[in-house]
C-alpha cells in the first residue's frame, strides 16, 4: 500500500481561502511600494508579414501604433477581464517591438505605486498587443501565432526583486529568451514626440536590425520622451544587456538630455568611442562635432549615445562595427589585451 506523507504540503494559494473557494485577496494591511512589472511575447509570422510591417505596408492602420494602444488599454483594464485582480492607478505603461526574421517580440513594462504587484497588467498587455497584431496581420497570414508570454522582472513589494532565470523556459518553447547574456542588447530612443506617438521613430528600428543582423538578442526600441530619459536608461538596464545604444538628445536643445542623464549612471568613462563617433560624422556634416554623446561602462554594461539623425546612426554604428565584439569580450573578461 503506498505511504501517505504531508513532510511537503501543497503551496497555499492566496486566491483560496480556507475552503478552497475563490477569493479576491485583502491588501489593505500591506505598504504602498513602486512596483514594475515586465513582460514579453513572440508573434510568430512569415517574412513576407515582417517585411510589410516593418515598412508600415500592411493593408488595414499603423500595425504597430495600433498594438501598441490595444496593449496599454488592455493593462489600463485588467481587472476588468481578470476576475480576482485589483484595480489599479497605473503610473506607466510602456510596450516595444522588437524583430527577428520570423517574429515581432512584444514587451510591456507596467509600474505603479500601490499594494500589489502589476503582473498581470503586463501580462495582459503582450497578450492583448499580440491579438492584435493577430487582428492587423490575419489577411496575409492567418496561420500566425503568439507565443510564449511571459514574465520577465518583477520589482517592489515584500519580496522585492524577481527575475526569470532562462533555464525556466521550456527547451521546447518557440520562443527566445530576452536576453542571453553575452549578446544582448537595448535600444533606447531619445524623442518626446516618439513617445507620444507624433512622430515615427526610425533610427531606433534601423539599430536594432543592425544588432540582429550581428547576433544580438534585442530588446526594444524604448522609446521615452526627452524629459524621461533617465527613466528610459533604468528600464534598458533592466535585465542587465551586455550594450545599450541610445539615439537621441545628444544636441544642445534645451530638452536634450541623454549626455547628463548617461554620464550621472558611469562607471568608466570611455571617451574615445564618443570622440571616434563626432570625427566620423565630421566627414558628411561639420554639425556632427555638436553632438554631445557619451559612452562608458554601467556596471559591464557598455552604453553608447549615437545622435538622433539617420545620418548621425549610420556613422556610430560605422564606428562600433569593428570594434564592438573586441570590447565586450574584454568587458566579459576574455578579450586580448594586445591587438
Amino acid at each position: 500500500m503506498a505511504t501517505v506523507t504531508t513532510e511537503n504540503p501543497q503551496p497555499h494559494l492566496s486566491h483560496l481561502d480556507d475552503q478552497g473557494r475563490a477569493r479576491m485577496v485583502d491588501v489593505a494591511h500591506k505598504k504602498e511600494t513602486s512596483r514594475t512589472a515586465v513582460a514579453a511575447g513572440e508573434f510568430v509570422t512569415t517574412a513576407e508579414v515582417i517585411a510589410l510591417v516593418r515598412a508600415d505596408d500592411m493593408p488595414k492602420a499603423d500595425v504597430l501604433a495600433t498594438a501598441r494602444i490595444a496593449g496599454i488599454s488592455a493593462a489600463k483594464r485588467t481587472s476588468e477581464l481578470i476576475p480576482l485582480c485589483h484595480q489599479l492607478a497605473l503610473s506607466s505603461v510602456k510596450i516595444s517591438f522588437g524583430f527577428t526574421e520570423s517574429t515581432i517580440t512584444v514587451e510591456a513594462t507596467a509600474r505603479t505605486t500601490g499594494r500589489t504587484g502589476v503582473e498581470m497588467e503586463a501580462l495582459t498587455a503582450v497578450a492583448v498587443a499580440g491579438l492584435t497584431l493577430h487582428d492587423m496581420v490575419k489577411a496575409v497570414d492567418p496561420g500566425a501565432s503568439m507565443n510564449g508570454v511571459r514574465l520577465i522582472t518583477k520589482d517592489g513589494g515584500k519580496h522585492g526583486h524577481w527575475q526569470r532565470d532562462d533555464a525556466e523556459d521550456s527547451p521546447d518553447s518557440v520562443a527566445a529568451p530576452i536576453f542571453e547574456s553575452s549578446r544582448s542588447a537595448a535600444v533606447l530612443v531619445a524623442s518626446t514626440g516618439g513617445a507620444r506617438g507624433t512622430r515615427p521613430d526610425t533610427t531606433g528600428p534601423a539599430i536594432a536590425a543592425w544588432l540582429t543582423d550581428r547576433g544580438f538578442t534585442v530588446r526594444g526600441p524604448l522609446v521615452y520622451a526627452d524629459a524621461d530619459i533617465s527613466a528610459g536608461l533604468h528600464d534598458a538596464l533592466a535585465g542587465d544587456p551586455s550594450l545599450i545604444v541610445s539615439t537621441g538628445g545628444t544636441g544642445v536643445s534645451p530638452t536634450d538630455a541623454t549626455p547628463e542623464a548617461t554620464a550621472a549612471l558611469l562607471d568608466i568613462d570611455m571617451p574615445g568611442i564618443a570622440d571616434a563617433i563626432r570625427t566620423r560624422g565630421t566627414s558628411a556634416t561639420p554639425h556632427a562635432v555638436l553632438s554631445r554623446g557619451v559612452s562608458g561602462l554601467i556596471g559591464r554594461t557598455l552604453v553608447v549615445n549615437l545622435p538622433g539623425s539617420p545620418g548621425g546612426v549610420k556613422d556610430g554604428l560605422s564606428v562600433l562595427d569593428p570594434l564592438l565584439d573586441h570590447v565586450l569580450a574584454q568587458i566579459a573578461g576574455g578579450g586580448p589585451h594586445d591587438e
